[in-house]
């Protein structure tokens, strides 16, 4: 067995450790940790943290022992706004509700919100016009918001722009790396955490609004969102989900729904955008299987272009891109023994850019993921969607909507890169844009 004090370290200081190296760059860092092997020690004032880069020992901690952990302290912290949903709730608690809304995301379920999210695309897309400079990560949000608001509450649920605004001032605050070092800090009488707990106040009671009208509705209420099948899920003894229960849920399936799918969409523009080889092979496929008509489910499985640019774009750009993990009990991976309350950190971010299971990586190369690659990567090396029990439970959802709306735009219009436009990574919950995203529409055929 190998002891963790024999593992590579990472750069750090003393005292501090690596915190003043991670909080300067924290992409940069976690790549040139990676660099220096398998499993990495980093050292976080007095907390220690390792970086895990091997598929195999990946699979090991999500997939062959995920009892062995919990969620990391940044999830935890989340909890304190989502509440115990599927994202942050653990063991038995968690176990259950992922079996009451499972059925929910039943292939057949979401196969029917195939034409909402079609429908939506095209409206919204018709208030560009050729030549606009457009915010491109702010008209995905929009998008996303009113498609999961339609799947989660139906056509007709009432103004929730307000919702899709709480989430995003609240995933703003967990952009500060330093809040999630040191957790501490939310703590302290400062106005930025007054402005949170007002946020998340406000946000808690609109939501349960949502749920106390769908009630009070009755029989009488629509059946085909996700919020009815909420409320009449039950598990085998006849217990329904309470209105706290239903409430966390909404929360982070929205926050799923919304922020993770427009941030993929967002990053797959702005790799198509300076690919104008890509950006053809996409213009002939959609000529030649939809033929200026919109897409359908039925069209899914001819879609492959748009599929491997998504998977592309998942690999260079994942919006899940750090998974931490926390051990309840001293346990071994690998032959490597942790301690308890170590922090595990599997970060997709580097995983995907590995030159081991990607040659050239930082190339955008959609045609890699022909002839099966992602039957033949290693179990554990490309993780947009995690892995094991705790593995996202609305992919099915994300990937078909992220290529139908890349369907439904891209024959309306290709978008360009805007000339001097520096886009930054910004890692936070999930990797955002630092200072936005400009790119100009240019009109491809007439709308419908």
């Amino acid at each position: 067995m190998v002891a963790t004090s024999t593992l590579p370290r990472a750069r750090g200081l003393p005292l501090v450790g690596s915190v003043a190296h991670y909080l300067r760059d924290q992409l940069g860092f976690l790549e040139q940790t990676s660099r220096l092997g398998d499993v990495v020690t980093m050292r976080f004032i007095r907390q220690n943290a390792y970086l895990v880069n091997a598929p195999a020992l990946i699979e090991q901690v999500l997939v062959k022992q995920p009892s062995g952990f919990v969620k990391d302290v940044f999830l935890r912290e989340l909890k304190r706004v989502l509440g115990e949903g599927l994202l942050t709730s653990e063991g038995d608690f968690w176990k259950r509700q992922r079996r009451l809304i499972q059925p929910a995301f039943h292939r057949d379920r979401i196969a029917g919100y195939a034409k909402i999210m079609v429908d939506h695309t095209a409206r919204r897309v018709a208030t560009w016009r050729d030549g606009d400079v457009l915010d491109l990560h702010h008209e995905m949000m929009v998008l996303t918001a009113d498609i999961v608001t339609h799947a989660l509450f139906g056509s007709d649920p009432g103004d929730t722009a307000e919702v899709a605004w709480c989430v995003e001032k609240l995933m703003e605050r967990f952009a500060d790396p330093l809040y999630l070092l040191v957790p501490a800090i939310d703590r302290l009488p400062l106005p930025a955490n007054r402005r949170m707990k007002e946020v998340a106040a406000r946000l808690d009671k609109i939501v349960r609004g949502f749920i106390a009208k769908r009630r009070a509705l009755g029989a009488e209420g629509p059946d085909d969102d996700l919020l009815a099948m909420l409320l009449a899920a039950q598990d085998e003894d006849g217990g329904r989900m309470t209105d706290q229960q239903v409430r966390d849920e909404l929360l982070v399936l929205f926050l799923a729904g919304h922020e993770t799918t427009a941030l993929a969409l967002s990053w797959t523009f702005h790799l198509l955008g300076s690919s104008p080889a890509v950006r053809t092979d996409l213009a002939d496929e959609l000529e030649q299987v939809l033929a200026g008509r919109e897409p359908s489910l039925d069209d899914l499985p001819k879609l492959v272009v748009c599929e491997r640019i998504i998977q592309e774009s998942l690999r260079l750009y994942p919006p899940a891109w750090a998974l931490g993990r926390e051990a309840k009990e001293p346990i071994v991976i690998g032959d490597v023994t942790f301690e308890k309350g170590a922090w595990l950190w599997l970060v997709p971010w580097t995983l995907h850019r590995d030159p081991r299971w990607f040659p050239d990586p930082l190339a955008f190369r959609p045609e890699r993921w022909a002839d099966g690659l992602a039957k033949r990567l290693p179990k554990g090396a490309y993780l947009p969607f995690g892995a094991g029990p705790r593995v996202c439970i609305g992919n099915q959802f994300a990937m078909m909507e992220s290529v139908l709306l890349l369907a439904t735009i891209a024959q309306r219009f290709e978008l360009e890169a805007v000339a001097g436009q520096r886009v930054i990574p910004e890692p936070s919950i999930t990797l955002r844009f630092k200072h936005g995203l400009r790119m100009r529409a240019r009109r491809r055929i007439p709308l419908a």
